[in-house]
């Protein structure tokens, strides 16, 4: 039985330079402060890591270095690529620096149903057998809304593959139940709830941010210590969701490194006003920001 999957995981941000190439150095540097601050681990290449918008060859280097990184077992490949032979030879080139645990995400754009997703899902693991799979179910990302008997087709069909789901559509985590099979509900909102339903933790984009204090209501939940804590972490998830999560989180981390200023089109930061509310918002929460380590 291998161990399974759980606990407090972020959607790493991509740190680009001056000319929006990957700076695979501070990202990997990024996704290292992101675990020091609390998270379990780390997913790079989720939406939150601009995934669909950097190219393939600038993904490979990055994972080439990251075999350097003392957190290595502690990081999630997400492929976040609609193309079916790009995600394979990404996985192959992942699974020959070490790495077995993906967050796959169906392809965008097209319209489908669950066995298209099946398919898909099978093309992958035929080709590539020894793999863990994290599915991961986002509607607004991607057109398509995994439904319950789905996952578990697909959990019966690859018991040892696929592993997992990335709830962020929110359809699944409150009734989905699958044999060691872990669920992560996509929100700081939802970890409470989630643990208490028997989910295994969270995979969150605010989590880059947030992760010592989501990690703080995760373990005191498993030791039943006071979860008083989880409204202030709820509040300033929420705080967030009034902007792109991608434009406030490198917004917020950009007042400790200029470095985070540097976004792919059609991406941008927060302008003035906003950036203030947030910043004003996350104040009122006694939010701190000394805490947080730029790369």
């Amino acid at each position: 039985m291998m161990e399974q999957i759980k606990g407090i995981y972020a959607a790493g941000l991509t740190v680009l330079d001056k000319k929006l190439a990957l700076d695979v150095k501070n990202t990997i540097k990024h996704a290292e402060n992101v675990i020091d601050l609390g998270c379990h681990g780390v997913v790079f290449f989720g939406s939150t890591g601009q995934s669909q918008l950097i190219s393939l060859g600038e993904k490979i280097q990055l994972i080439n270095e990251l075999p350097k990184s003392k957190y290595k077992n502690k990081f999630i490949i997400g492929t976040g690529l609609n193309s079916l032979i790009d995600t394979i030879n990404l996985m192959k080139i992942s699974k020959s620096m070490g790495f077995n645990n993906f967050l796959i995400m169906p392809p965008a754009y097209y319209k489908y149903g669950d066995e298209e997703v099946i398919n898909f899902y099978s093309k992958i693991i035929n080709e590539i057998n020894d793999c863990k799979i994290i599915l991961y179910n986002f509607e607004k990302l991607c057109g398509y809304k995994f439904s319950i008997q789905c996952v578990k087709n697909l959990a019966k069909k690859f018991p040892n593959q696929i592993v997992g789901v990335k709830d962020s559509s929110y359809n699944l985590f409150e009734t989905l139940k699958i044999k060691n099979f872990s669920i992560f509900p996509g929100s700081e909102a939802k970890l409470l709830k989630g643990l208490e339903l028997g989910c295994n933790g969270i995979i969150t984009a605010t989590t880059n941010v947030t992760g010592h204090l989501a990690r703080e209501i995760y373990d005191n939940f498993h030791n039943n210590l006071s979860l008083e804590t989880n409204q202030n972490l709820c509040e300033v998830r929420m705080s967030f969701d009034k902007y792109n999560l991608i434009s406030g989180l490198h917004t917020v981390m950009a007042q400790k490194n200029s470095v985070y200023e540097n976004l792919l089109p059609p991406l941008k930061l927060l302008d003035e006003a906003e950036k203030n509310n947030l910043l004003a918002n996350l104040k009122k929460l006694n939010f701190n920001m000394e805490i947080l380590k730029a790369a």
